[in-house]
Order: structure tokens, then C-alpha cells, then sequence
């Protein structure tokens, strides 16, 4: 794997934008307060993908994590989650929703947790309230204490 820069993009992002309706992901907000996105550009600066968060009062919502086509299955997915994570304060949780990915989240320490069991700004969110079906996966990173 090369080595990954990351940057820092506004939800107007056209490229993010394409990048996450190609890959069936929600854009309806992504242009809301509260969001900072991420480019993750290889060494021959090629933009290979995207991950996002969501402030949700003391917690955050890592969302729109994407690798473009052709640029799937080379690790860059773990780099984005990881990239974006570094601008998580510790101490804070971190939760996402999925429809299809849950097994790639649970091998970066992402656990399945229940609707119930969330703190009222992460339900609150449009992602939990409206964009993502019900049947949809929320899962909760475990790391250790800091």
C-alpha cells in the first residue's frame, strides 16, 4: 500500500458528492453544520477515497466512508477510518450506521450496538432519524480507556 495524505474537504465537494451517490450513500446533508469531511489521497496524488464526521454533542458519527472503484480491497478503507479518528478528542464515542459493511467496522473494533442504547444526539442525527432504513446496522468503536 502507498502511503495516504489526507485533506480536508466542505460537503460541496463535487468529488464527494459523485463518490458517495456511486456508492449508494446518503448526501442529503452533508452540506449540514456539523460535518468535516476527508479526501485520502495516495503518494502519486490520486484520490482514492472518503470518510466523514458528524458532531453529535460530546459524541461523533464517522459516515460517508468510501474508496472509489478500483481502489477497494487495498487497505485504504482502514486508513480513511483511521484518519478520520484522529480528529475524534479522546474519551469521545464514536458510532456509525450501515446497511453493508458491519464486517469490515467489527475488524476496526466496531460493535454492534441497539437503537436503544444511544445517546439522544447520535438518534437525533438525519442519518438515524430519516436517511438510513431501520434495518440498518449501528455499531459503537470500542478502544480502550485513555
Amino acid at each position: 500500500m502507498s502511503a495516504l495524505s489526507v485533506e480536508q474537504v466542505h460537503g460541496s465537494d463535487l468529488d464527494l458528492k459523485k463518490a458517495l451517490l456511486e456508492a449508494d450513500l446518503p448526501t442529503d446533508d452533508i452540506e449540514d453544520e456539523g460535518r468535516t469531511f476527508f479526501r485520502i489521497v495516495s503518494d502519486d496524488n490520486q484520490t482514492v477515497g472518503f470518510a466523514g464526521l458528524e458532531a453529535c454533542e460530546d459524541d461523533k458519527l464517522l459516515r460517508s466512508v468510501v474508496m472509489l472503484p478500483g481502489q477497494r480491497r487495498k487497505g485504504f478503507g482502514h486508513a480513511a477510518v483511521s484518519a478520520a479518528l484522529v480528529h475524534v478528542e479522546p474519551g469521545r464515542d464514536v458510532f456509525l450506521v450501515t446497511t453493508n459493511a458491519s464486517p469490515f467496522f467489527a475488524r476496526l473494533s466496531f460493535i454492534e450496538v441497539q437503537r436503544e442504547n444511544l445517546p439522544a444526539a447520535v438518534l437525533a442525527t438525519r442519518q438515524l432519524s430519516s436517511l438510513c432504513p431501520s434495518s440498518a446496522t449501528i455499531m459503537k468503536l470500542t478502544r480502550p480507556p485513555t
